[in-house]
């Protein structure tokens, strides 16, 4: 009996001291754990900065040829020669194709024999008449000799009433050769007209450029008998849909300057309108696999609003002098209208999303990150313009915003535009 009460004093011992053992452990980690400092998170900041920058709406937009031109026959006839290759670029004037030129100098030629036949109508007129008046004067001056010679009694009468009778009719003549050389003087104008209505028909056999821009692929060969007739269909803002005319012998578009249609909604118009009215508004267009921007002018804004869409229509004309942008491609379009001086921006990188909106983290002196709630303008490049809430100047951070806590420590890895960090990882001022 006491052999067993001596067992459960011992167990009791050791089961308190491993207690106290345990106790001591505890109070150990407790006080560890209240010295326990979270090391400065890394991070890399910039300072915020000013400057002037534009408000735009971005859209997307189709790049249309200024001037389409369907080149069409005038005449009929045979092509027998074309002076140009598919696809080359050509200057107002130049030549295209020649018809064939034979029969339209014919015409010519006997239009011009017709001219010369009336000029020698209207000198054989010219000369009869000069006759006619020489012998109207004798008769006149005959029939005046012949009354005195009557009112005398040395003459009849009859033979005075046929003298004037004579001269009568000899002034008839000389009306008839002034109708006669004004009738050849109108037959000259007609064929003069027929001859210069030959030289045209002539003219148009050579087809020439009527614009300077790119040839398209011939729609006729040589050999072709070809003829006048339809219409164009070609028309700015439609070129790479267009269906040539059936008598269209070529397709030509001016690429330089280019169109660059495209759409805003009804909802900007007030403001666009706005600004337009200040003065003309300026764009911004690349290409979508591009970087650079290629400055323009808002040309065109539609009358009306489409009523399925509630979109308006507007156009901007663009240089194109090295033909980087090509009808019917899709492209991106700036239109900028209006500056804000002195906005604040910070990389579009610094700017975080929460429950509560937009952030940002900037780096106070004592190195620690406050969590500042922001408002944000428009993208400019890498940049963001903040509208409330930052400060030009102050470090905001844009790199390792994960690993910050609101009020934390950071510790500032690498500073851009100008901005040092010091050893012992505290950004200076």
């Amino acid at each position: 009996m006491k052999f067993d009460q001596g067992i459960s004093l011992q167990f009791l011992i050791t089961v308190f001291a491993a207690s106290i053992a345990i106790g001591f452990v505890g109070c150990t980690n407790k006080a560890a754990q209240s010295g326990f400092d979270r090391p400065p998170a890394p991070v890399t900041v910039t300072a915020a900065v000013t400057q002037d920058v534009p408000t735009y709406l971005d859209a997307i937009g189709k790049t249309v040829a200024r001037e389409v031109v369907s080149i069409q026959p005038q005449v009929s006839g045979r092509i027998i020669k074309i002076h140009f290759t598919d696809g080359a670029n050509v200057r107002k004037g130049d030549l295209l194709f020649t018809i064939d030129t034979r029969p339209f100098e014919a015409n010519l030629r006997q239009a011009e024999a017709n001219v010369a036949k009336d000029v020698a109508v209207k000198k054989q007129a010219e000369a009869n008449l000069a006759k006619d008046v020489a012998q109207s004067k004798y008769g006149e001056v005959q029939a005046k000799r012949y009354r005195t010679l009557v009112e005398q009694g040395v003459v009849s009468r009859e033979q005075y009433d046929q003298i004037e009778s004579n001269a009568e009719s000899l002034k008839a003549t000389v009306e008839a050769d002034r109708a006669a050389i004004h009738s050849a003087d109108e037959s000259i104008k007609v064929d003069q007209a027929a001859v210069d209505n030959a030289k045209l028909e002539l003219s148009y056999c050579y087809i020439r450029s009527p614009i300077d821009g790119r040839a398209g692929q011939r729609l006729v060969d040589i050999g072709n008998v070809v003829s006048p007739g339809g219409s164009g269909t070609g028309s700015a803002g439609s070129s790479t849909n267009a269906t040539p005319a059936g008598n269209s012998l070529l397709i030509i578009e001016r690429l330089d300057p280019i169109y660059a249609d495209f759409t805003i909604s009804q909802n900007d118009l007030a403001n666009v309108q706005q600004q337009m009215r200040a003065g003309t508004l300026k764009t911004e267009v690349r290409l979508p696999d591009a970087t650079d921007l290629i400055s323009g002018q808002l040309t065109f804004l539609d009358s009306a609003v489409q009523n399925t869409t509630g979109q308006v229509n507007l156009r901007a004309t663009v240089p194109n002098s090295d033909h980087r942008f090509w009808p019917g491609r899709f492209v991106n379009i700036r239109l900028v209208l209006s500056t804000i001086h002195g906005a604040v921006l910070v990389p579009a990188t610094a700017p975080q999303m929460s429950a509560k909106g937009s952030y940002v983290y900037v780096v106070k002196q004592d190195s620690t990150a406050e969590q500042r709630p922001v408002t944000l303008g428009q993208r400019q490049g890498d940049l963001i313009v903040v509208e409330q809430g930052v400060a030009a100047g102050e470090q905001v951070v844009i790199n390792g915003q994960v690993g910050v806590t609101p009020g934390g420590k950071v510790r500032i890895e690498q500073a851009r535009e100008g901005n040092q960090t010091s050893s012992s990882g505290e950004a200076k001022q």
